[in-house]
């Protein structure tokens, strides 16, 4: 080939006829847009929904005071203050420990009092002196003087070492009293007074104002147990007088509490539940 030839132009391509277009658009494009954003608010829906599910679950698993602004009275509860146990003594063992067998509570049991709920008032003859109640005065609870006679000697053979007490009424009548009889072994509670006398269909013996009472069979077994703790409630029987008491007895460790509620006209059930499960809690 010449140099001429080799620097000659090259003749242009012949223009090549184009195909037929489609008689309709192609939406190819335009249904992968659709679908790519589809995905992507599909993605973005899923993750508010474990989001929202993860808050509503935490909620649900809190108790309603840790909730903020989540009113805790619609239900009939009372707003105690936030529960935090006494801290035990340097090297000492909890209640439910292996290295416990039995079931001491070494932390003070003043200290394991359920605290009055918000905007009630305390009654001042529980506080006994220093803290520490006189056996008599928590047998008064007790209608029949032959009952308090055969539980305060069963108090004395059994070990009773001393009672912590307090009680309150609040705004709407309701008057309440928790007394934790401390004695040497958990199995002196259980065996001696807790199974032979508070884990029947009755109280081994009558409250004043409550001599006919019976289970109660709204605060099953289930509702909210606490490891370590057993439980007997009981509730005063129709047709009760001008007031309604409620009763619970908790054996834990070396400790046996009695919770007493009662109101003019009914005590309610909430409230004592309430009070219950947190003075368990405290114990367990």
């Amino acid at each position: 080939m010449s140099e001429q030839q080799a620097l000659a132009p090259t003749p242009p391509e012949e223009p090549r006829e184009q195909p037929e277009a489609p008689v309709g658009p192609r939406p190819v494009r335009k249904d992968r847009r659709v679908l790519r954003a589809a995905l992507r608010w599909t993605a973005a829906v899923a993750v508010f929904a474990v989001a929202g599910a993860g808050t509503a679950y935490g909620i649900t698993r809190m108790e309603r005071t840790d909730v903020p602004g989540l009113a805790t009275e619609s239900d009939g509860r009372w707003e105690y203050p936030r529960l935090t146990k006494p801290p035990l003594p340097s090297g000492s063992p909890g209640p439910r420990a292996d290295a416990n067998p039995a079931g001491t509570h070494h932390a003070d049991l003043r200290a394991l009092l359920l605290p009055a709920p918000k905007g009630a008032e305390e009654i001042e003859a529980l506080r006994g002196t220093d803290g520490w109640l006189a056996t008599e005065d928590f047998l008064e609870e007790y209608a029949d003087k032959d009952d308090r006679e055969t539980f305060g000697q069963q108090l004395v053979d059994g070990g009773l070492r001393h009672i912590a007490a307090r009680g309150w009424t609040t705004g709407d009548g309701t008057r309440t009293r928790i007394y934790l009889l401390r004695f040497d072994t958990a199995a002196m509670v259980e065996d001696t007074f807790f199974r032979p006398h508070f884990s029947y269909t009755d109280p081994g013996y009558a409250l004043r104002g409550a001599e006919s009472a019976g289970r109660d069979e709204s605060f099953p077994d289930e509702t909210a147990p606490v490891p370590g703790v057993q439980r007997s409630v009981y509730t005063e029987s129709k047709p009760y007088g001008a007031a309604q008491d409620r009763q619970a007895y908790l054996a834990a460790g070396d400790v046996l509490a009695v919770v007493l509620q009662s109101r003019k006209g009914a005590a309610h059930a909430v409230p004592f539940r309430q009070t219950v499960v947190l003075q368990s809690q405290l114990l367990g």
